[in-house]
């Protein structure tokens, strides 16, 4: 067996990444590391499709360690500096106990970070913070293009973009292209599980309802309930605009159908042109796949 020190493994959404992680992990006594934004957060197991969603949040699943999912409450954000030192203590402690680390999510500014380190920008004022945070907060459009150069849609995305603009008086692209630090060396075998994109289309469009009927509707009853930003998730803020009355069910659904299938190929454009993969599935991985990986 060609077993790997550690393992990346992401693809766009609804591609069968986590499910394939777990059955890669109970071959390799691996441990899964989160690498992706939103499931790192408490209270929306359903709506980010976690591993958690309908499952009582432990730190094993079916035998196997699950690191950095639903840690993070609704009402705190980290930045991708923040994600890559807890990556790493995961990693650290994975390899300590004779683990292997599987990095797994599907968050672009993570992988990068995991793989190439991060350009090492100066500590942003906390009245720069503040002033990002409410111009995005006031009118995101206006706030994005203060930053043209930031290709996020994410309000949290711009407002880091902005942040470090107003701070030192560069873009945040422009720092990327500084010196890098953090990368986890030697780099994991990355995997790319990327199927075609009618494929996700049909997968994201059977998932939604099951999410909903799954307890997605409470998660954004406590969205709304704590007042914590929408936005942070794609499909919170569709139902929660449909809680409020703005919109009805179906529309609620079909818009949150609309914008996973956008995000899915904003992803599929990412690993093109920026993920450099070992290993590529073109389908819905199966365990075919797994003994490939691991032969």
């Amino acid at each position: 067996m060609n077993m790997k020190k550690a393992y990346i493994i992401t693809g766009p959404t609804a591609s069968g990444k986590s499910s394939f992680a777990h059955e890669l992990a109970k071959r390799v006594n691996g441990v899964i590391i989160n690498c992706d934004s939103v499931q790192m957060y408490r209270g929306i197991e359903n709506i980010s499709a976690s591993p958690f969603a309908n499952h009582t949040i432990t730190d094993v699943i079916d035998g196997v360690p699950y690191k950095l999912f639903s840690f993070l409450p609704l009402s705190k954000q980290i930045s991708v500096a923040e994600y890559i030192k807890i990556a790493r203590q995961e990693y650290d402690a994975a390899i300590a106990k004779n683990h292997v680390p599987i990095f797994v999510g599907g968050t672009g500014y993570y992988i990068n970070g995991i793989t190439n380190g991060i350009a090492e920008i100066p500590e942003i004022s906390v009245q720069n913070r503040n002033r990002a945070r409410e111009m995005v907060a006031n009118d995101l459009n206006a706030a994005h293009q203060l930053v043209p150069n930031c290709l996020a849609t994410d309000p949290q995305r711009i407002a880091r973009a902005l942040e470090v603009f107003l701070e030192t008086g560069r873009h945040l692209v422009d720092w990327q292209k500084e010196q890098r630090a953090g990368a986890i060396l030697p780099t994991p075998f990355k995997i790319l599980i990327n199927p075609p994109l009618e494929v996700l289309h049909e997968r994201i469009a059977l998932r939604v309802p099951d999410m909903i009927s799954g307890g997605a509707l409470d998660e954004a009853e406590y969205i709304i309930k704590n007042n914590f930003d929408a936005r942070r998730a794609i499909g919170a803020e569709q139902l929660c605009a449909f809680l409020r009355g703005e919109v009805n069910c179906e529309d609620a659904i079909k818009n949150w159908i609309t914008k996973t299938n956008q995000y899915a190929k904003r992803q599929r454009t990412w690993f093109k042109t920026q993920f450099f993969a070992d290993l590529v599935i073109n389908h819905i991985p199966n365990t075919d796949d797994i003994d490939l990986v691991l032969n």
